[in-house]
């Protein structure tokens, strides 16, 4: 089955189970609300039925389409180890911020606080470009340095998100449970990889797929780039 979406984003349900997103988790740890999206059991582990996946999908790169041609932001969250390079890689190729390393708890609900420290971030690394470091002694040099690289590392993917964005993807729903709580308390529409141990209600626009498989996370990522670059103006 292959279906598309209004920027001819192509999704074809043998291609996604060939890069391994039809692999949930074992049967024992099955979501009570996931039951009609499995279509059977290899080896001890549930299998997630490609078709519908791929329909729900389909709805989901509609959704960012949309929102991209309107100039709105999506926002990637991908922490987990193997998803963090993938993550960084599709959102900048894509034009979006990203947050890959641990989510700072008040990013969306508290996001004032957090743009100044972002403002601090830009501030400090103004002075080094313009030179005004020298100024200060080596010590102070260092422990200037060592703070631009602690910011960095916090805010580096936000840092040019002005405002809340529109929407979040989240690649693992149950470890970064924190940021979906903190959408939905902004009313920030959440477009999130839902594997088999995962309520499928936490989406607003929910990719059935497995959530740990780097070839499953990269297909994803990929789609949805090929999405927002199509979708923008």
């Amino acid at each position: 089955m292959t279906s598309e979406s209004t920027n001819n984003v192509k999704l074809n349900a043998d291609d996604m189970a060939k890069a391994g997103l039809n692999f949930g988790h074992t049967v024992s740890k099955l979501h009570p609300k996931m039951k009609a999206f499995v279509q059977g059991v290899k080896s001890n582990v549930h299998m997630i039925d490609m078709e519908k996946s791929a329909k729900e999908f389909d709805l989901a790169l509609k959704f960012i389409s949309q929102l991209v041609a309107e100039g709105k932001t999506l926002l990637f969250v991908g922490t987990k180890i193997q998803a963090k390079n993938l993550t960084k890689v599709a959102a900048v190729e894509s034009g979006m911020p990203y947050v890959t390393e641990r989510w700072l708890g008040g990013a969306f609900t508290n996001f004032e606080t957090i743009s100044k420290r972002v403002a601090h971030l830009k501030d400090l690394e103004s002075k080094k470009a313009k030179g005004e470091f020298e100024k200060y002694t080596k010590y102070e040099q260092m422990m200037l340095n060592e703070e631009i690289a602690s910011l960095t590392t916090k805010f580096e993917g936000i840092k040019n998100m002005a405002k809340l964005p529109e929407a979040v993807l989240i690649l693992d729903l149950k470890k970064d449970i924190a940021v979906a709580r903190e959408a939905k308390r902004k009313g920030i529409k959440i477009v999130g990889i839902v594997d088999t141990n995962i309520d499928p209600a936490l989406a607003d626009y929910a990719i059935y797929a497995n959530d740990d498989a780097v070839s499953s996370i990269g297909y994803v990522l990929e789609k949805i780039k090929e999405t927002i670059l199509s979708a923008k103006p």
